[in-house]
Parts: structure tokens; sequence; C-alpha cells
């Protein structure tokens, strides 16, 4: 991607040097069910993280990295927070000419770095729990640990990772139209396997968004370089539900989806990439 020359993003808060605070114990308001341990252990172990270190963590029981070991913002790391804060900046230009067709100002969110875990307005996070964005406070949340995650499932690059930061704004914009809330409201009144079906249309059409996004990005300011495109499909695909489970070892279960199929978001992507137009990603309308 020529993303370099992009200008920076002032939305941007780094807590990467910042210790999350907050009760995480299991005697407050964050408990860990059967179903939450089994997710933070599979996740784990595809991040190539210690799944007991994760469990520890988030139950209160050692919220500190052990004695003489603290994180520090490598080289990379911060060619990183570069990269996310060009791309995010795109994402406030690309939207803010496009929402209002919608009727609807842009109002940007901010974008949240942080280390291992964060705390938001939707509660204390682990870094396992991948890139997210929180309603709450209106911000995208993401340890930059993620990117290397995305090169181990297979899907390096740079619009690999420029699709993740889209994907998660992509929810704002969701947020911003009220989709979200009607979705969450709805969820409410069904059984477990239609509210999964519901979400797996949200995460969809975030992902339809991110590609509505690259398109203008890549018309007004020539983004995109030849083989771009492939990266982001692959990394739609990498992280889709079957693909995961599969990967975990665990049987193929369509019912629990919560995100879509490889092939789905692939799809949705390639919708967006394709036609540019906000109004091409109504997931809820599909089959």
């Amino acid at each position: 991607m020529r993303w370099k020359i992009g200008r920076r993003s002032t939305n941007i808060e780094d807590r990467r040097d910042e210790e999350a605070s907050g009760d995480v114990s299991s005697g407050g308001g964050f408990r860990l069910g059967g179903k939450t341990m089994l997710l933070i252990v599979v996740v784990g172990l595809l991040m190539g993280q210690d799944p007991i270190q994760l469990l520890s963590m988030l139950s209160g029981m050692s919220v500190n990295p052990p004695s003489g070991v603290k994180h520090t913002s490598s080289t990379n790391n911060n060619e990183e927070a570069d990269f996310v804060s060009v791309i995010l900046a795109d994402t406030e230009d690309t939207w803010g000419a496009i929402l209002p067709s919608a009727g609807k100002q842009y109002r940007a969110p901010k974008l949240v770095l942080f280390t291992d875990q964060v705390d938001s307005a939707c509660g204390m996070s682990s870094a396992a729990t991948g890139p997210f964005y929180c309603p709450g406070d209106q911000k995208v949340y993401i340890d930059l640990g993620f990117f290397n995650t995305l090169s181990q499932l297979g899907a390096p690059g740079d619009f690999a990772r420029a699709y993740v930061i889209g994907h998660e704004v992509g929810h704002h914009i969701q947020n911003l139209l009220g989709v979200s809330n009607q979705v969450h409201q709805l969820q409410q009144r069904l059984s477990q396997a239609e509210g999964n079906g519901l979400s797996v249309k949200l995460e969809l059409q975030a992902d339809c968004y991110a590609g509505v996004w690259a398109n203008h990005a890549n018309k007004q300011r020539q983004l995109l370089e030849p083989g771009d495109v492939e990266e982001g499909l692959q990394a739609a695909a990498s992280i889709g539900d079957d693909r995961l489970q599969s990967q975990a070892g665990h049987r193929v279960s369509p019912e629990s989806f919560t995100h879509g199929s490889a092939q789905q978001r692939v799809a949705w992507l390639t919708k967006g990439l394709q036609s540019g137009d906000i109004n091409a990603c109504n997931t809820f309308a599909a089959r």
C-alpha cells in the first residue's frame, strides 16, 4: 500500500505503556463462564499465547507482568502505530465524504493502542479477543500484536492489516446509523442461534463497509498496489468462523458462528470493494 505519504490522524490514544486498571476478579462484574473460558483458550492457542496466563489475567489472579519484565515500544511497533494512524486518517477522510449521503454527519472514532489488556466502556478486555469497537465510548481498540497473528494465520501484508482497521471503523458507522442498537435490541428477544445469525450479518456488513472505504481511498488517493486486494481477501478468509474452528481442532458448527464463514466474509468484502456503495452492504436483506 502507498500509505507513507498519507496524513496522520490526531484521534489516536496510545496506552501501550499504561497498565490497565479495574476489578476483573470473579467477585466483580467480570465472570468467566465455561464458554468464555473455552473461547479464551482457543483464541489464545491461535495467537501463540499461554491460555493459562490469559485466564489468570482475566480472573484477577495476576494482572502484572513477571518481575523485571516490562513492555517497550520497538521500532517495528512504532512503524505499525504510524501505519494505523495513516489508515485511520484515510477512513476519516473517506467516511466524512460518504456518510452525509446517508443522512448522517461523520464523527470520527478514537483509536486506542494497547498492550495485553485494556479497560473500555465495554469492560476489561484482553488482547486475546482481538481488535474491537466499543459503542459505549465510540472507540476502536487494537493491540498491535494482532498483526503478527494475522501473519500466523496466513494473512500478511499492509492491506490485510488495513482491512482489520476498516472493519472496526465499519462498526462505528453501524453505530452512527443506529444499526448496532437495533440488532442488539432484537437479540434480546431471540434464541442464541437466531441472535448469532444477526451477529453474523452485523459483522459481514462491517466487512462490506471496509471494502467501501478501500474502494474510495483507492479511487481518490491511489492507496492500493498490485496484490493488495488479494491480501485483504486472504485476511477475510483467514478469520472466518469455520476456518478458526477448524484450525482449533473443533467441529465446524455454523449455528455458533458470530462473524461469518470464510466464504461469506470474502464475498461481502468483495462487494464493498467492487461497488464502493454503502447501499450495497445491506446484509440484513440478503438471504
